[in-house]
């Protein structure tokens, strides 16, 4: 049996004395995921957590964490680093999805009563006080139509990439979306 082979740190580290830093990985697609990963996350961090904050996942920052660390997993197999944001994109609403579903199994396995959950100083940045209603209201929908409304009206996107990141046919997103607006109407009119 042969020892592991070594593994190199993927952080920059200085050739020699008083020289720039050198990139860590030797191998080329290291460095472009590395690169392509650190730029990902420049662009499309907040956005990813707002996003996750608008889908009702109460962690909102481990969950787009996950994300990157999924994307970063998972660069060598994307046929096209441009579809990088609306793998990211899918991968937050399917995180937030298996995290929700986690604590309603949770919840009904204990004894006591959940406490209220505390939103992060992060999060509640994020969210004026006229916002807090809507939201409130969003997070009284079921998950497939909070979804597919916050990926339409606060992301903008089309029937097709909201079906593509929600795993649905462009029937059900539209189906979704309606009943969702329907739903998120009432709610707010009888909160006036």
């Amino acid at each position: 049996m042969r020892p592991p082979a070594a593994v190199e740190p993927l952080v920059p580290r200085p050739t020699r004395p008083g020289e720039p830093l050198a990139p860590a990985a030797s191998d080329p697609v290291d460095v472009e995921r590395e690169a392509g990963v650190a730029r990902l996350f420049e662009l499309h961090y907040s956005s990813m957590l707002r996003l996750a904050v608008l889908l009702g996942a109460d962690d909102p920052e481990n969950v787009v964490a996950e994300a990157y660390y999924q994307i970063y997993r998972k660069w060598r197999r994307l046929k096209d680093a441009e579809a990088a944001e609306a793998y990211l994109r899918s991968t937050v609403c399917n995180l937030t999805r298996m995290r929700i579903r986690h604590l309603q199994v949770v919840r009904r396995h204990t004894e006591t009563p959940p406490e209220e959950a505390v939103a992060s100083a992060e999060s509640t940045a994020l969210l004026h006080d006229d916002q807090r209603v809507l939201i409130g209201a969003l997070q009284q929908l079921p998950a497939r139509q909070r979804e597919a409304l916050v990926l339409r009206h606060w992301l903008g996107l089309k029937e097709s990439e909201i079906a593509a990141a929600m795993g649905i046919s462009c029937g059900s997103v539209k189906t979704h979306t309606a009943r969702g607006l329907a739903a998120l109407t009432q709610a707010m009119e009888a909160r006036r």
